[in-house]
């Protein structure tokens, strides 16, 4: 399990900014980096769209307990970025938080 966090990923939050035109726009702000974490893909699907096909790849992150992580965050692991879709705490043991993520192009 610890041996397992191999990877070193952020997590970034969501932080409303006014575009300057009575609008807002969404930007991520770090909220930690260099946390601990198994990235394990679980699914990979294409869909098509307006004549273009896209890949869906679906994550598995497991990271040790954070009471403070929200599903309207996302992970970066390099250059990559991860939606969180949901949190389990898996036995509800807060020990390990397995985040079910959706990779973001």
């Amino acid at each position: 399990m610890i041996g397992d966090l191999d990877k070193r990923i952020s997590i970034e939050a969501p932080t409303y900014t006014s575009d300057g035109m009575g609008g807002s726009a969404i930007v991520f702000t770090t909220v930690a980096s260099s946390i601990p974490a198994a990235i394990w893909p679980t699914s990979a699907k294409d869909m098509t769209a307006m004549n273009t096909t896209t890949m869906i790849i679906s994550h598995r992150v497991r990271v040790r307990y954070r009471s403070v992580l929200r599903s309207s965050w996302r992970l970066k692991f390099g250059n990559r970025y991860f939606a969180i879709v949901s949190i389990i705490d898996p036995n509800e043991e807060h020990k390990f938080l397995d985040l079910m993520c959706r990779e973001s192009a």
